[in-house]
C-alpha cells in the first residue's frame, strides 16, 4: 500500500489568549457544544471544539476505513462518544490517551471516505479552537492508495522492534524477572458493565500483583504500563523482550454478549484455537490495534508466522506448564475457574519466541459474580497469592528441566 498521509497539520494557536491576559491549562478540553460528526452530501463532516490549540495531525486508514486525529494533547474526561456521532456515516468514535504525550481520536467509517478539507479557527478572544475536517466519498482503491500516516518528529523514538537475540533460558539461581501486561489502555477500555472498564480492573490488579510477588522474594517484576495509556500488542511484547523477561503474563477480564462463561481461564499460544469461544476472544484482543487506529500494513510480519513458528520449538512446552502451574495454583487458593480452565488461541500479545508467555481471563465483566471478584480486594489478594505459588513452583521445575537439556 502506498502510504500517504491526506492531511498533517501542526499549529500554534491560542496565543491571542495570553494577550487576553487568560491563562492556558496543560491540556486541552473537549467543547461538546462544537463537537459533532454529521453526514454531509456525499460525505462527512467531523467538528472537534477545543479549549486551547494544540499541535494535531490527520490521516486516515484502511482495512477497515478509519479517520485517525491526533493530539497533543487532549483531556477526554467527560466526554461521551455517543453523543458526538450523528452520522450514519460512522460507525463508532473512540476517544483516549495513545501514548505519552499524545491523544488520539478515531472513527470507524461505514465507506470509504478520504480528507478533503481540514481547518482550525481560533476565537482570539477565549483561545478556543474549532477543528473541522470534511471527508468526501471516493473509490475503494483510491482510499486504500492514499492511506496511511506521515511520520511526525520523534514519533518513533523509543519503540522498539523485536530482537533477533534469543533469550538465555533461566536455571532458577537468579531473580525470575516477570512482566505483567494489564491488557488494553488509553483510548482501548476493553470490556466495559456497570461502570467499571477492563483496562482500569487491570491495571490495579496488575500492581497489586507486582507488590505481592515482590513481598514474597525471588522476583523482579515490570508492567507494561503502569498508568492508563494505549500500549499497541507488538510493543507489549518488544517490552518483554527488551527487559529480557523470563515470563510474560497478559492480564485480562472480557466480557461475552452470548452464554454465561464465568471463572478464570488460562490461555497459551496455538495457531488453531481449541475452541469456537476461545477463536471468537483472540480475535477481540487481536482488534485491539485497529480498535485504535493503529497502521499494520508494516507491522504484521513483527508478530506473525516467524514468531508463531519459533515459539512452538522450546518455548511453548515451558509455557504450557506455566499455564497448568497458574490453574493449580488459584484453584488451591479456592478460586472458581472456569469449566475448561485451560485453552489456547492465536493471541498476538503471546507470540513471544523465547519468553514462556500465558494469558489469564481473571474472570468475565459479563458475569455478575466475576466482576464483583474483581471489585473485592480479598478475592484479588487470593488471586495474587495463587499466581504468585504458580511462579514460585514453575521456577523450580523449569529450572530442573533446563538442566535435562543441557544434559
Amino acid at each position: 500500500m502506498i502510504r500517504i498521509c491526506l492531511a498533517l497539520v501542526i499549529c500554534a494557536m491560542g496565543l491571542g489568549a495570553h494577550a487576553q491576559g487568560r491563562e492556558l491549562t496543560a491540556l486541552a478540553r473537549v467543547e461538546m457544544a462544537q463537537t459533532r460528526i454529521d453526514d454531509i452530501g456525499g460525505g462527512l463532516r467531523v467538528r472537534l471544539g477545543l479549549s486551547q490549540g494544540v499541535p494535531f495531525r490527520v490521516f486516515t486508514l484502511d482495512e477497515p476505513a478509519r479517520l485517525v486525529m491526533d493530539f497533543r494533547e487532549v483531556d477526554w474526561r467527560g466526554v461521551d462518544p455517543k453523543l458526538v456521532d450523528w452520522a450514519d456515516g460512522a460507525k463508532a468514535v473512540r476517544m483516549g490517551t495513545f501514548r505519552p504525550g499524545w491523544s488520539r481520536m478515531v472513527v470507524d467509517m461505514a465507506g470509504p471516505f478520504a480528507v478533503e478539507t481540514t481547518e482550525a479557527k481560533t476565537d482570539p478572544a477565549s483561545g478556543s479552537v474549532q477543528i473541522e475536517v470534511v471527508l468526501r466519498e471516493v473509490p475503494e482503491e483510491d482510499f486504500a492508495r492514499t492511506a496511511g500516516a506521515a511520520p511526525l518528529p520523534g514519533w518513533d523514538i523509543d519503540q522498539p522492534g523485536l530482537p533477533a537475540v534469543k533469550q538465555a533460558r533461566q536455571t532458577g539461581e537468579e531473580k525470575l524477572l516477570v512482566v505483567l501486561d494489564p491488557g488494553h489502555g488509553g483510548i482501548d477500555p476493553g470490556a466495559e458493565n456497570d461502570g467499571d472498564n477492563e483496562k482500569e480492573l487491570m491495571l490495579r490488579f496488575a500492581k497489586e500483583l507486582r507488590d505481592e510477588l515482590l513481598r514474597a522474594g525471588g522476583f523482579d517484576v515490570a508492567l507494561t504500563r503502569e498508568e492508563d495509556k494505549f500500549v499497541s500488542l507488538e510493543r507489549r511484547v518488544a517490552i518483554a523482550h527488551k527487559l529480557e523477561a523470563d515470563v510474560f503474563i497478559s492480564l485480562h477480564a472480557d466480557a461475552l454478549s452470548e452464554g454465561r462463561a464465568t471463572g478464570a481461564t488460562v490461555y497459551t499460544l496455538s495457531d488453531s484455537a481449541s475452541d469456537k469461544a476461545s477463536a471468537a476472544l483472540a480475535e477481540r484482543h487481536n482488534r485491539a490495534n485497529i480498535l485504535a487506529g493503529v497502521d499494520l500494513t508494516e507491522s504484521d510480519d513483527v508478530v506473525a508466522d516467524v514468531l508463531m513458528d519459533l515459539a512452538r520449538m522450546e518455548t511453548q512446552p515451558r509455557a504450557d506448564q506455566l499455564a497448568r502451574a497458574v490453574r493449580l495454583g488459584i484453584k488451591e487458593q479456592g478460586i472458581a475457574l472456569n469449566t475448561r480452565p485451560l485453552r489456547s488461541a492465536g493471541f498476538s500479545v503471546l507470540k513471544s519466541p523465547d519468553i514462556p508467555s500465558i494469558l489469564i481471563e481473571l474472570g468475565f465483566l459479563s458475569s455478575r459474580s466475576d466482576l464483583d471478584h474483581l471489585r473485592d480486594p480479598v478475592w484479588r489478594a487470593a488471586m495474587a497469592a495463587g499466581i504468585r505459588d504458580a511462579l514460585e513452583a514453575w521456577r523450580i521445575a523449569d529450572a530442573a528441566a533446563a538442566k535435562l537439556v543441557r544434559q
